[in-house]
């Protein structure tokens, strides 16, 4: 195409842009949405929004839809998950299409009130939990903190290790009516949607790559490398361990804590991986107890341990706290700190900013009234109508089911009576506040633009040269259009913020470089707990395929039921076996073509390939910061391909063949792209113990003395044997070289005897745990089994022999258990003497 006709094309896609805009534009003002990031004060867009929409305008319909199709799967098949309160089952994670914009300017002026404030908190938890000269000289009441369940008198006088409470802060903000930024709340307790933030960031920036660079829109990785080498300057030692302790994989937020982990190169631990020893934190890993030096917590304050705190908790580490006060880990945040998130204090904000900092609030937050002070409870009364109460030190009103504020105008006389009541009785615990409109930002609906309220979390990281601000954070935006207040389980959803620039930005990392690093080949440790999630990944994964291939060869056409007399008897064994593994009941036996749909996607049947491979996907969301991007895909696919209803005999078959290729892509992405580390090792572990046992099981039922032509023509389908077989053998398949090939040739990949060298192997490599240097129970019995099968000899196998086998194996499954993934009193080790960490 020539020079003029590109020129002339892209006129014409501006001015095509530009009538778009337009109309969004005219469309949105018919709309309520005042105070407006899109609109300024004059009613007309903000020069961010222009720019981004000539750039966004100039695209087709077609093409934005591709680009919002397109960063939508880049989330499905990320696994991006959240879970709302009350939820059992994780939400796929919903995003706005288009950012939050903020110009450079207006941003810098938010910095500076974050900066602030978040350095007044700092200095306030040090006087609450320190000399206390707040309370003692009347700046703040002993009641308001006090009354707080998050303020815990076991970390008072307790220095913080490392030097500070506060390592993560973060405000959420809005818009008021007088255009300036207002503080909506403070988290300091254990900030989340940084984590979130981030992968917002990575799937608008490459849905709109151009227009992301175009924009000059900074770079959120300096704030997480500042973020981390703080944390790591705070330990007492040059090369620190660090963990991210988060409560479980039914955690709200779990897949942020994964991606943090993963993303900054921190251990993900829970309480149960972690234990005390010397007065120091340890993690329970495969080999032994590590020492732990700082601890990212997830986990809420009271809930850190169960001696000294909330006794019930099974989510903290008993001891912790006499750990802190003995100067033996680093805790960010602080335990306690989530005191300062009680609304109760913010009234005393304003002073206590004056006294500390010597100078006034840079931003104001929500006018804030405590009634646990005769005054401003009598005004809070005064003015009922004209205010929203809330609880004084949680979220929600004691004594009301709602989760939010309560409106006393919008009470029957009863509740309005029992509200007043209950505030002049117990003051301490409400608080009344102005009420603020949440300000709007354009989201797109259907072909145009909307205003939807929004709040935006800022993040400020506690670093040796001050606070660092994430130049940009976590919005959320509500999907009604007048909300007063905004969670992600409330049928939110997020957005990117993009601070926008007219200089250029800098691409590379603003930390200085490090002159020498120390090279390293195994990467850190392995908790027993990812080591136990890691073998039994491996073992659900191969149950599927073994049921898989049991469903493929009765269903095939060519398989065992065909008429003949023998035939019908193979077809017998198979189903028997079905049985016996959970895959079907015992109602279904006498009906083929139910029985290996039953066996494919029963949800009922626990040993059916759906639940197998479910059961696999619950074992790898305790492992999301381990597996690759691409191994979390296979994994959910696998589910997804199963849980799709299948409508016949052929559909069935096909749905076992496609789900046994995914299979080997997992298999194969484990042995090409994981490293030779423990962590390899356990999840091959756990494929050649529940193969080893599959096929010993397949081996008593299909090579039992008396077998004939069609039982030992299974057996070899069933361990992917038969051309191997019949390129040695040019013969009908025949008991002794069957049995041979299936259980004791140590050549082949599928065999009984390759499965168990391949443990000997994996074993041998394992840290020893033992200081008496004797052989361990696993590598004992792994080596007692290669021995038998050495030298074993398949005419004198029996069926007797290899049901024995069979246990010799399950025996071996449950000590590599008992030794690598101890509970209870066993789990404390000693250091290991050899092998990976």
């Amino acid at each position: 195409m020539a020079e003029g006709a590109v020129e002339e094309d892209d006129k014409a896609g501006k001015v095509q842009g530009q009538r778009r805009f337009a109309q969004w534009v005219r469309d949105y003002k018919r709309l309520p949405g005042i105070p407006d990031e899109f609109l300024g004060p004059d009613g007309a867009p903000r020069a961010v929004w222009s720019r981004f929409f000539d750039a966004f305008g100039a695209l087709a319909p077609d093409e934005i839809e591709r680009r919002f199709g397109m960063a939508d799967r880049h989330l499905r098949e990320a696994g991006v998950t959240y879970r709302a309160p009350g939820d059992s089952a994780d939400r796929p994670w919903a995003i706005s299409h288009l950012p939050l914009l903020i110009d450079e300017a207006d941003w810098q002026q938010l910095c500076a009130g974050i900066t602030q404030r978040a350095e007044l908190l700092e200095r306030v938890l040090r006087d609450i939990y320190g000399e206390g000269r707040l309370v003692a000289e009347g700046a703040l009441p002993a009641a308001a903190i006090a009354g707080s369940p998050e303020y815990l008198r076991p970390v008072c006088g307790v220095p913080p290790p490392g030097g500070r409470y506060l390592s993560l802060y973060a405000a959420d903000i809005g818009r008021g009516p007088d255009g300036r930024w207002w503080v909506l709340g403070d988290r300091t307790q254990a900030p989340s949607g940084a984590g979130y933030a981030l992968e917002n960031r990575l799937v608008l920036s490459r849905a709109f790559s151009d227009l992301y660079k175009s924009m000059n829109v900074p770079r959120v990785a300096p704030f997480f490398e500042a973020f981390r080498d703080s944390l790591r300057a705070r330990a007492d030692r040059d090369e620190p361990r660090i963990g991210v302790l988060t409560p479980g994989s039914f955690s709200e937020t779990y897949f942020e804590h994964a991606t943090l982990a993963r993303y900054l190169g921190f251990l993900l631990v829970e309480g149960d991986d972690l234990a005390v020893s010397d007065n120091r934190i340890h993690i329970r890993t495969v080999a032994g107890l590590k020492r732990l030096d700082v601890l990212l917590r997830r986990v809420d304050s009271n809930s850190l341990d169960p001696l000294e705190l909330d006794a019930s908790s099974h989510l903290g580490v008993p001891g912790l706290i006499d750990v802190l006060r003995k100067d033996g880990v680093v805790v960010a945040n602080m335990p306690g700190s989530g005191v300062l998130e009680a609304r109760a204090l913010l009234g005393f904000l304003p002073a206590l900013s004056r006294r500390l900092l010597g100078e006034e609030l840079k931003m104001p937050h929500i006018a804030t009234w405590w009634c646990g002070q005769r005054v401003a409870r009598d005004e809070v009364l005064a003015r009922l109508d004209e205010v929203a109460i809330e609880g004084a030190y949680r979220r929600g009103v004691p004594g009301f089911d709602s989760a939010g504020p309560v409106l006393a105008s919008e009470l029957d006389a009863n509740d309005r009576k029992r509200l007043i009541d209950a505030i002049a009785a117990r003051g301490m615990d409400y608080v009344g506040q102005e009420v603020v409109r949440l300000s709007t930002m354009p989201v797109w609906e259907q072909g145009q633009i909307m205003p939807r309220p929004f709040v935006l979390r800022v993040f400020a990281a506690a670093t040796p040269d001050g606070w660092a601000i994430m130049p940009g954070g976590f919005c959320r935006i509500a999907e009604q259009p007048d909300a007063r207040a905004v969670s992600m389980g409330d049928g939110a959803r997020a957005a990117d913020v993009w601070i926008v620039s007219d200089k250029q930005v800098s691409t590379a990392t603003l930390l200085p470089a490090t002159d020498k690093v120390r090279i390293r080949r195994i990467a850190g440790v392995l908790p027993s707990r990812a080591a136990d999630n890691l073998f039994w990944l491996g073992r659900y994964l191969e149950r599927a395929e073994a049921t898989l291939r049991l469903v493929r060869a009765l269903g095939s056409p060519s398989g065992p039921n065909k008429g003949t007399a023998a035939s019908l008897q193979s077809g017998e064994r198979i189903q028997r076996l079905l049985v016996a593994w959970g895959a079907v009941s015992q109602t279904s036996r006498a009906a083929p073509g139910r029985i290996v749909a039953e066996a494919l996607q029963s949800e009922a049947r626990f040993g059916s390939a759906l639940s197998l491979v479910r059961a696999a996907q619950r074992t790898a969301t305790s492992l999301r910061e381990r597996l690759s991007p691409d191994a979390w895909q296979v994994i959910t696919e696998l589910a997804e391909r199963l849980a799709y209803e299948v409508e016949d005999d052929d559909s069935v078959l096909s749905a076992a063949e496609l789900t046994l290729q995914e299979l080997a892509s997992f298999a194969g992405l484990a042995q090409e792209n994981m490293n030779r580390a423990a962590g390899w090792r356990f999840l091959d572990i756990g494929r050649r113990t529940e193969r080893a046992i599959n096929t010993t099981r397949f081996a008593r039922q299909f090579a039992y003395d008396e077998a004939g032509d069609e039982d030992l023509d299974i057996l070899l389908t069933l361990v992917d044997c038969q051309i191997t077989y019949r390129s040695r053998y040019l013969l009908a398949p025949i008991l002794a070289p069957v049995r041979d090939l299936a259980v004791l040739d140590p050549y082949n990949p599928r065999s009984v005897a390759f499965q168990v060298a391949t443990l000997n192997e994996h074993i041998a490599a394992l840290p020893s745990l033992k200081e008496h240097g004797l052989i361990e129970k696993p590598q004992r019995l792994a080596v007692a089994l290669q021995a038998m099968l050495a030298t074993a000899e398949a005419e004198k196998l029996q069926v007797k022999t290899l049901f024995g086998l069979e246990q010799d194996l399950l025996n071996l499954a449950d000590a590599i258990g008992q030794h690598y993934f101890p509970h209870g009193p066993n789990a404390a080790r000693p250091e290991k003497l050899t092998g990976l960490a």
